[in-house]
């Protein structure tokens, strides 16, 4: 996949998410009101980057892990066409690479525990 390609699918994901979070808020707003009376209302705004910046966490570690399994990957398969016995280093430093998504899965995750 070329870079360009995959920087389209970012933006496209980041902008999904901005306007995700606007329509998830619109239909969030009727029951602002039924909330306990001592709650603080949520800004919609701040969900709205919220939103973004859990997309934009999710999107370019994924993007990142993808390009390090992809680099890793190749150079497993040369290292294993001469040494085969070195298959589970190998996949270890694979499954490193692919921890990279996980990190951002991890921090879209911490991003909407603090909006609430």
């Amino acid at each position: 996949m070329k870079l360009w390609t995959a920087a389209v699918i970012a933006a496209a994901l980041l902008v999904g998410a901005i306007a995700g979070g606007a329509t998830i808020m619109a239909l969030l707003a009727p029951m602002a009101g039924a909330a306990e009376p001592g709650a603080a209302a949520t800004d919609p705004e701040l969900v709205r980057w919220a939103f973004a910046s859990a997309a934009a966490a999710a999107a370019l570690s994924a993007l990142a892990a993808g390009y390090a399994v992809a680099q890793v990957g190749t150079a497993a398969v040369g290292a294993l066409a001469e040494k085969p016995e070195l298959f589970g280093r190998m996949l270890i430093l694979v499954g490193l690479a692919e921890g990279i998504a996980i990190y951002g899965l991890i921090v879209a995750v911490l991003i909407f525990n603090r909006v609430g």
